[in-house]
């Protein structure tokens, strides 16, 4: 059966080594979406870095951002909908975090009105917190500020750890406060509200249009697309994927250097 919505992780799969869309893999999904198909970002990003990804693929799909928390419409620069911890949350994980793993930094992602809302200080951190990425946007506030007003995303960083070693540390520790994913190896955690995934933000988008799941297929590579992958009527995890992508994987394409969307997608449609 041909997919009626497709819905593709970013980072490690749709881009490749480079952080770009190749010419293949954007001419696959130029000609799904030609042919009806709904195509969706599904990602750890926050809006504010989805414009880089939009103007790659020369249209602008409906993003589901924030590992789920957050819907955002790019082509009309709004967030439609966002899932949130609470302050008294957020002040149960940051004690949880320093009991753990001592010496975690924190940082929290909101979000306003739009991906670049002025209004609301958007990458929010702790002193000190030392960045997984190059380039970062964050406003460093006490501790007290970053946990007192509701976020779509918590992160804990502790430089020099591995991520799958912080998160079984804190699974043990944490239960209804929210759900622990992570999208690098590189010692950080990210936690969303409970219940709340890649999977039940696409579920968001799909459930409108009267797409089942048995009907969408979504590629991803790391713990974070689990779910999602585990969801779809065909879940593919890239090559170059983490284990637990690839064990709730229903198969396993090429690496996101070798166009392993673009060999999915041209089983039904071709440039």
């Amino acid at each position: 059966m041909t997919p009626e919505l497709i819905a593709t992780d970013v980072d490690g799969t749709l881009l490749d080594d480079d952080e770009d869309v190749s010419p293949r893999t954007r001419a696959a999904i130029r000609a799904a979406v030609d042919a009806g198909t709904q195509f969706v970002l599904a990602t750890g990003r926050p809006p504010r870095w989805i414009t880089p990804v939009v103007e790659q693929l020369g249209f602008a799909p409906m993003a589901v951002c924030a590992n789920g928390a957050v819907i955002y419409d790019p082509a009309a620069d709004r967030i439609v909908s966002a899932r949130t911890l609470s302050s008294d949350v957020l002040g149960e994980l940051a004690e949880i975090a320093a009991r753990v793993i001592p010496g975690a930094g924190l940082a929290v992602e909101r979000v306003g009105r739009s991906a670049h809302d002025a209004a609301t200080p958007q990458f929010v951190s702790s002193p000190g917190y030392e960045h997984a990425w190059l380039n970062p946007d964050n406003t460093e506030v006490s501790v007290e500020d970053l946990l007192g007003a509701p976020a779509v995303k918590l992160l804990i960083r502790k430089a020099g750890a591995r991520s799958a070693d912080m998160a079984a540390a804190l699974a043990r520790h944490i239960g209804i406060e929210g759900d622990i994913t992570y999208s690098t190896n590189n010692g950080l955690i990210e936690i969303v509200p409970l219940g709340i995934s890649k999977a039940t933000g696409i579920e968001e988008l799909a459930r409108p249009l009267d797409i089942d799941a048995a009907n969408i297929v979504t590629f991803g590579d790391m713990p974070n697309d689990v779910p999602m992958l585990d969801w779809a009527g065909l879940g593919v995890a890239m090559g170059n994927a983490h284990p637990d992508a690839l064990a709730a994987a229903d198969e396993v394409t090429a690496t996101n250097a070798e166009d392993g969307v673009a060999r999915v997608l041209e089983r039904w449609w071709r440039d």
